[in-house]
């Protein structure tokens, strides 16, 4: 798996589907984010927004999901992320990752999340062991 890694390499992208209001009502109960604006529709309306809209962290987990899927969890040392748009219910995110640089058994992994429509929602790096 990790011993694979190159600079240049795409890993496998994750889609995980179309988010969902229960899932969005799932995540605010495992994550204890409440916020009304990912699970009241009259909330967000109030807002200003069309809709609800997923957490920030959900994309983050998205993220995770698809790193770990191309190393082991143990080999994941770090990573970071800027939420840089917002995730509306019933999009379709897609988690891409480019390995950028291997540098002493460390491959640094740029990541980002990206609707259909192509808007970018989540940019980040992450770095793991590759030995």
């Amino acid at each position: 798996m990790s011993r694979a890694l190159q600079v240049g390499q795409e890993l496998e992208a994750l889609t995980p589907g179309p988010v969902t209001r229960t899932q969005l009502a799932l995540f605010a109960g495992a994550s204890g984010d409440h916020n009304p604006i990912h699970i009241d529709l009259d909330f967000a309306r109030a807002a200003g927004m069309e809709d609800v809209i997923a957490h920030g962290m959900l994309s983050m987990a998205y993220v995770g999901r698809m790193l770990t899927d191309a190393v082991p969890i143990g080999n994941l040392l770090e990573w970071e992320v800027r939420f840089v748009a917002i995730t509306p219910v019933h999009a379709r995110p897609t988690c891409r990752g480019t390995v950028t640089a291997i540098e002493d058994d460390i491959a640094t992994i740029d990541v980002r999340v990206v609707l259909e429509d192509g808007t970018t929602t989540l940019t980040g790096t992450a770095k793991v062991l590759v030995a």
